[in-house]
C-alpha cells in the first residue's frame, strides 16, 4: 500500500529509486518488486516540487500507480500516451526527463502547467481543456494503422471529462471504426465504485488474460455457425458480466470493458495493462483512484488541495489580507439577486467552487444546476429555462464558453432568449497560460447580433452591470478577470446601468484613452503624465457613439484599452464606427497581441503585451512621435 505523508517536504526528499527512472526507459529497467517504493518516491517528489512552484496537486498524487504502470508496461514515447485535461500530469512530467526542470512549472519561460506537444516528446498532444484525450488517441490510432505502424494508443480520461458530450462521441466513433486503443478511466468520484476490491481485481485479471480472449473469440466462431446459438452466448456473458461489473454501458458502445480495479494497486495494473495491451479492438480498462492519495490533508479535502499555491518561507511574514475577489463580488450579488427574484436560475459546467457559487448552491439549491463538464449543455439548458419564464445566470470562465459558441449563438442569441453570461477568467490568467486565457471573448462575443456586451472596471461596476444584463431582455455578457480588483466600495443595493453609456474618469486634451475594463487605473495613471482625458467606456456592445464622437471631435489621438484580442475586439469597434462615420482621427489599438501569451505571472504577461502602465504610456508617446505631435 502507499505510505501516507502528512507535510509538504521542505527539503528536497531522498529518492535512490527515482533517481535510476528519469526516463521511461530507464523505469522500464527496474523489478517489478522496486515499483511500489519508487511510488513512494515519486510521490514524496511531486510534493516536494509543488510546494516549491504552486499548482495542481490532488489529481497528479491520486495518479502516481497509474502513470508508473503505463511508462512501465507501454514503449512510450513510442507508444501513444494521451491525458485529459493535464492537471494529472505532474508526475508524468517527473518520469519523462523533466524533473530538474519542475522547479520551473508555470513560470515564465518555465515548464506549462500541462502536457504541451513543443516540450516533450512524451507530451503527445497538447491538452488543458477536458474531454479531448479519446478523440485525440482515436485519431493517432487511424493514422498509425493507415500508415501501417505497430503502434499502441492510450487515453487517460477522469470521471469528470466524462460527462462530457465530445466524449461519448469519441467513444462511439471507435467502436465503429474498430479502432486498436485502450481508454483508462480514472475514476476518483463515481458512485460505479464500490466494486473494488479482490473478486473485482480477480475478474479484471481474468477477463483481461489472453486464455479468456482466446476462448471467447474462439467459441465465437463456433457458435456463429449455430443459427442464434451466439447471440445467446453473448447475452449470457453480457448479463453474467453485468451484475459482477459496472461496464454495460461500455460495452453497449462497443468496447471491451475490464475493471473497476484499484488503481493505487500496482501488480494489478501492470498485470492487467500486460494483458490488455495487445488485444484487438477498442479497450475500456476502469481504474478507481483517491485524489490526493498519500497526502493526508488532501485526502480529507480534496477540493482544498486540487491546486496550491507556492510554499512560503518559513518565519515569512503573514500576506495582507485583500479585499473580496471579482467572483466573490459574483457570489454574492446571485444570491441578492436570487432573494429579490425567484425566477432565477443559477447554471455553471463543474465550476462552483471557481466561479463562487458555493453560498447559492447552500440557499437557493433547487435553483442550483451544476451540469458537469457539459457547457454546451450548459448553454442551451438555460434557453430551454429561458423560453418557460425563468431567468438563468450561466456562470462560466471564457475559455470554457468557446466550446459552447454554436449554442450561444443559436439556442440563445437567434431566439432573442433572456440569459445572462457572467464570464470569469476574462483576459489573461497567469500561470496556467494560454489554454485558460480568455483572450477572445469581446471578439467572439460583439460580432453576435443582438448581445449586450459589458466590461466593469472594478468591483463595484461588474455588480452594476450584472443587474444591467440580468434586468435586459435578451442576451447579455459581463465579462470580469480573475483574482481581485482594486477594493472598490460595493453599493448594496441592485441598481443597473444606463445601457450604452460610459463615463468620462477624466478629462485632458489631446489624447484620450478609451479603456474597456480593468486597465482603467493604469490608464488613469498615465493619463496623468500625458495630461490625457480617460472614459471608462462599460459597454462594448451597444458601443457609445455620441462619447467616442465626442471625444474624437476633441482630441487629436483616440487610444483604445482593453484585455482581449486586440484583433476583432473592442478597439475594431470603435474603428469601425469612425470609418462607417467617415470620421478621420488616428486610432492606437491596444490590447492583446496576435499570438498565444505565454505562462508567466499576470504582471510578467501584462507588461509583455504592453498593457502595464509603462507599456501604454511609450506606445502613446511612439504614436505621437510618428504622427509628429
Amino acid at each position: 500500500m502507499p505510505k501516507t505523508f502528512h507535510e509538504i517536504p521542505r527539503v528536497r526528499p531522498t529518492t535512490p529509486l527515482l533517481d535510476r527512472a528519469a526516463t521511461p526507459q530507464q523505469l522500464r529497467r527496474l523489478g517489478e518488486a522496486e515499483l511500489e517504493t519508487l511510488a513512494d518516491e515519486l510521490r514524496q517528489e511531486l510534493l516536494y516540487a509543488v510546494g516549491l512552484t504552486g499548482g495542481h496537486f490532488g489529481a497528479g498524487l491520486g495518479v502516481i500507480e497509474l502513470t508508473i504502470a503505463l511508462h512501465y508496461v507501454f514503449d512510450t514515447p513510442d507508444d501513444r500516451l494521451v491525458w485529459d485535461v493535464g492537471h494529472q500530469a505532474y508526475p508524468h512530467k517527473i518520469l519523462t526527463g523533466r524533473r530538474e526542470q519542475m522547479a520551473t512549472l508555470r513560470q515564465k519561460g518555465g515548464l506549462a502547467a500541462f502536457p504541451r506537444r513543443s516540450e516533450s516528446e512524451y507530451d503527445t498532444f497538447g491538452v488543458g481543456h477536458s474531454s479531448t484525450s479519446i478523440g485525440a488517441a482515436l485519431g493517432m490510432a487511424i493514422a498509425a494503422r493507415m500508415q501501417g505502424v505497430d503502434r499502441k494508443t492510450v487515453a487517460v480520461i477522469g470521471d469528470g471529462a466524462l460527462t462530457a458530450g465530445m466524449a461519448f462521441e469519441a467513444l462511439n466513433h471507435a467502436s465503429d471504426v474498430g479502432a486498436n486503443m485502450l481508454v483508462v478511466l480514472n475514476d476518483n468520484d463515481m458512485s460505479i465504485s464500490h466494486n473494488v476490491g479482490g473478486l473485482s481485481n480477480y475478474l479484471a485479471k481474468l477477463l483481461s488474460s489472453r486464455t479468456y480472449t482466446t476462448v471467447r473469440e474462439g467459441s465465437k466462431k463456433v457458435l456463429s455457425r449455430l443459427p442464434g446459438a451466439w447471440e445467446i452466448a453473448r447475452r449470457t456473458e453480457e448479463y453474467a458480466k453485468g451484475m459482477l461489473v459496472p461496464g454495460t454501458l461500455f460495452e453497449e458502445l462497443g468496447w471491451n470493458y475490464i475493471g473497476p480495479i484499484d488503481g493505487h494497486d500496482l501488480p494489478t495494473l501492470v498485470h492487467t495493462l500486460r494483458n490488455m495491451r495487445d488485444l484487438e479492438g477498442p479497450q475500456f480498462l476502469h481504474v478507481v483512484t483517491k485524489k490526493g492519495k498519500g497526502f493526508a490533508p488532501a485526502e480529507l479535502d480534496p477540493i482544498t488541495w486540487h491546486a496550491i499555491s507556492k510554499l512560503e518561507p518559513q518565519g515569512a511574514p503573514p500576506k495582507k489580507p485583500s479585499g473580496p475577489k471579482y467572483s466573490n463580488v459574483f457570489g454574492q450579488w446571485l444570491c441578492d439577486m436570487a432573494e429579490a427574484d425567484a425566477r432565477l436560475m443559477g447554471i455553471t459546467p463543474a465550476m462552483k467552487e471557481g466561479s463562487d457559487l458555493v453560498a447559492f448552491s447552500e440557499r437557493f439549491p433547487e435553483r442550483y444546476f451544476d451540469v458537469a463538464i457539459a457547457e454546451q449543455h450548459a448553454v442551451t439548458l438555460a434557453a430551454g429555462m429561458a423560453c418557460e419564464g425563468a431567468k438563468p445566470v450561466v456562470a462560466i470562465y471564457s475559455t470554457f464558453l468557446q466550446r459552447a459558441y454554436d449554442q450561444l449563438i443559436h439556442d440563445v442569441a437567434v431566439q432573442n432568449l433572456d440569459v445572462l453570461f457572467a464570464i470569469d477568467r476574462a483576459g489573461l490568467v497567469g500561470e496556467d497560460g494560454p489554454t485558460h486565457a480568455g483572450s477572445f471573448d469581446l471578439s467572439y462575443l460583439r460580432c453576435i447580433p443582438g448581445m449586450l456586451v459589458m466590461t466593469p472596471s472594478d468591483e463595484n461596476e461588474m455588480r452594476r452591470m450584472l443587474t444591467t444584463g440580468y434586468q435586459h431582455p435578451g442576451p447579455a455578457a459581463v465579462r470580469y478577470p480573475r483574482g481581485n480588483g482594486p477594493n472598490a466600495p460595493l453599493e448594496p443595493g441592485l441598481e443597473p446601468l444606463e445601457i450604452g453609456k460610459g463615463v468620462i474618469r477624466r478629462q485632458g486634451a489631446k489624447v484620450a484613452l478609451l479603456v474597456f475594463g480593468v486597465q482603467l487605473p493604469q490608464a488613469l495613471q498615465v493619463a496623468g503624465s500625458l495630461g490625457a482625458s480617460v472614459a471608462d467606456m462599460r459597454f462594448v456592445k451597444p458601443l457609445d457613439e455620441t462619447l467616442v464622437r465626442q471625444l474624437a471631435d476633441s482630441h487629436e489621438l483616440l487610444v483604445t484599452i482593453e484585455e482581449n484580442s486586440v484583433m476583432g475586439g473592442a478597439g475594431s469597434a470603435v474603428g469601425e464606427f469612425l470609418a462607417r462615420e467617415g470620421i478621420q482621427r488616428p486610432l492606437l489599438q491596444l490590447g492583446l497581441p496576435d499570438q498565444y501569451v505565454e505562462h508567466a505571472k499576470p504582471a510578467e504577461m501584462l507588461a509583455e503585451c504592453g498593457l502595464d502602465a509603462a507599456g501604454i504610456e511609450a506606445a502613446v508617446h511612439a504614436r505621437l512621435a510618428l504622427l509628429g505631435l
